[in-house]
């Protein structure tokens, strides 16, 4: 029952729904095939949400209660989204899950909803944005979206389910069409990107033809040592002996490009501060760091690093430990280097973090941004003379980013700002990144 078990997922893991559906299955006796299924329908209604609701809210005669909605979405999802299921099954087992769960009369609201929603649909595209829905091959004869000429910001939440004030910032920052970009870049699952490690002893050329031995269609990320496998193929991936043997790990190239920032680590000490689930580390650590401290507040994450580490040969001189920044640190410790990959509203990655979206506000940021202040000033503290501090998030927003850098060069005077990187997500076709954000390196006078 891939469809009751989305629903739960969804209503007992709000805050993160893709991270529970491997819970939910398991208590509910799923298959490998149901368990797939019920990941993409919870992905899709996290992604497209907005754009679910839009149509729910035009075709439903009045305003459904929570759970209702919920369930209404899964079956717009399954109509507008999902080529693999059949229309009337997209009906029969939404309204059978919708009966199930909440009731026969609810069943029967379902039921006479979904199948307006079928009356109205017609392939292709009309060329009207407010009938036209992004991202498949489907309009509606009338309009269900907001009109894009009048109210551009309404338009993309409701068309691409973007929250309307990021997507003003976008906007005012980048201009329509790049926001809009952004927007649909958001909304698509992503590929899986794959780091080559040092302790691989095949070259790029022969892991991409390994890959593609399996039915894995490697495209080369922009980054020398980047792969991207498509999403449908990234299970597949994950299950390669070049994946099993620690030639390849899961890391997006953004994420690479800000621990290769700190620079030569040969033979130095490192704080990796919020560091699980240890990407960076692993890169410090194949570098030659002599030592590497791997702080993060929560022990359940902190956990993920040794593993990680051990598959790809690099945990020797990774010390994992548990706190919050740098407060349990032995007072007046100094390194050589801190890379401190903060807390962020995840602007940069909402297409693997899609219910990051729902999340962004100005009381979030606010909060975002107290957090990354305390956290960089004392990253600095713990940075001997000559050493390096990098500071780096996966968000867009310069609040969180040049604003935050910016700051303490003005407080910390005898830091200096030598480099910094910028990425905004690109999708497959592109050849990535698939991860956006930014990172900045300072140097101690």
């Amino acid at each position: 029952m891939p469809r009751h078990a989305a629903f739960l997922t969804i209503r007992e893991h709000p805050a993160k729904p893709l991270a529970g559906v491997d819970h939910v299955a398991r208590a509910r006796g799923l298959d490998e095939r149901d368990t797939a299924l019920c990941r993409k329908l919870v992905g899709l209604e996290v992604r497209r949400r907005a754009t679910l609701r839009a149509v729910v809210q035009g075709f439903a005669h009045q305003r459904p209660k929570p759970e209702l909605a919920l369930l209404m979405r899964l079956g717009v999802a399954q109509i507008l989204m999902l080529d693999r299921v059949p229309e009337h099954a997209a009906v029969s087992e939404t309204v059978r899950a919708t009966t199930d769960l909440v009731g026969l009369s609810k069943g029967r609201i379902v039921n006479g909803v979904l199948r307006g929603v079928l009356r109205s649909l017609s392939p292709g595209h009309s060329g009207d944005p407010s009938a036209d829905v992004p991202g498949t091959p489907w309009h509606f004869d009338g309009p269900v979206f907001r009109d894009r000429a009048t109210h551009p910001h309404l338009w993309a939440e409701d068309a691409l389910s973007l929250p309307s004030a990021l997507h003003k910032k976008w906007t005012q920052r980048a201009g329509l069409d790049e926001a809009n970009r952004l927007a649909r870049v958001a909304f698509d699952e992503p590929p899986l990107s794959l780091r080559m490690t040092k302790r691989s002893e095949r070259s790029r050329a022969q892991l991409l033809e390994d890959l593609s031995s399996l039915g894995v269609d490697g495209v080369q990320g922009t980054h020398q040592d980047v792969l991207l496998a498509p999403p449908d193929h990234a299970a597949t991936a994950l299950r390669s002996e070049a994946f099993a043997s620690g030639s390849l790990s899961a890391q997006g190239e953004h994420a690479l490009r800000a621990a290769e920032l700190v620079g030569d680590v040969n033979g130095a000490s490192v704080l990796d501060m919020c560091a699980a689930p240890g990407g960076k580390s692993a890169v410090l650590a194949e570098r030659g760091a002599a030592s590497i401290v791997a702080v993060d507040l929560s022990p359940r994450r902190l956990a993920r690093i040794a593993h990680g580490l051990q598959r790809i040969d690099a945990a020797r001189n990774v010390h994992p430990a548990s706190m919050d920044g740098a407060a349990a640190l032995r007072p007046g410790k100094k390194f050589d280097a801190v890379l401190v990959d903060a807390p962020c509203s995840n602007t940069g990655v909402l297409a693997q973090r899609p219910a990051a979206r729902w999340r962004y506000g100005p009381k979030s940021q606010s909060m975002l941004v107290e957090l990354q202040t305390r956290l960089i000033e004392e990253a600095a503290a713990r940075v001997d003379v000559g050493g390096a501090l990098v500071y780096s998030t996966c968000s867009l927003e310069p609040e969180e980013n040049e604003q935050r850098v910016a700051q303490l060069l003005e407080k910390c005077p005898e830091f200096t700002l030598e480099q910094s990187v910028r990425s905004t997500p690109r999708s497959i076709r592109e050849g990535g990144p698939i991860d956006g954000g930014f990172a900045a390196r300072l140097r101690r006078s």
